[in-house]
């Protein structure tokens, strides 16, 4: 083996791999979910005018389920429970490709370090802390849910 088929496929290459299993098994939704996500991965790769790391993919892609919980909400709150549910089967397959995700435990629990090494003691040193937890949990956990942790974690 050479050390090129050693190395692990990049993200976007999983993806695409993913797409067009999809294709020859002819799942609609799964090929247009895939197909939508590597599109937006495009247009970041364009605007940076370099290629994207799996990290960077790692941001479109949870960009893109956020986008999908929010219409979800959105949907839900609009009775349209149909559109709803294709939402959430889409925000399911893109997340296949996403890091595992942290438990509110974990993210407590970092977040209590970060409040300890900074020397943080009340809201007006949300900065700092967020500054150095968010690094950690980048793609690995909601962002508003780290927020929530951190501001309840100072203010208690």
């Amino acid at each position: 083996m050479t050390p090129e088929t050693d190395a692990p496929l990049p993200l976007s290459g999983r993806i695409e791999s993913a797409m067009r299993d999809a294709m020859r098994a002819r799942d609609e939704q799964r090929t247009q979910t895939l197909r939508m996500a590597m599109a937006a991965a495009h247009n970041v790769r364009i605007a940076r005018r370099g290629e994207l790391s799996d990290a960077d993919v790692v941001d479109v892609l949870t960009k893109q389920v956020k986008q999908r919980r929010e219409s979800i909400a959105m949907y839900r709150d609009a009775g349209h429970e149909d559109r709803a549910a294709a939402e959430e089967a889409e925000a399911a397959i893109l997340a296949e490709f996403l890091p595992q995700q942290m438990s509110e435990a974990e993210v407590e629990a970092l977040v209590r370090q970060a409040i300890g090494e900074t020397g943080a003691s009340g809201p007006g040193d949300l900065g700092r802390v967020m500054g150095r937890v968010v690094p950690q949990t980048r793609g690995r956990a909601d962002g508003r849910t780290v927020s929530e942790t951190v501001r309840r974690l100072l203010a208690g």
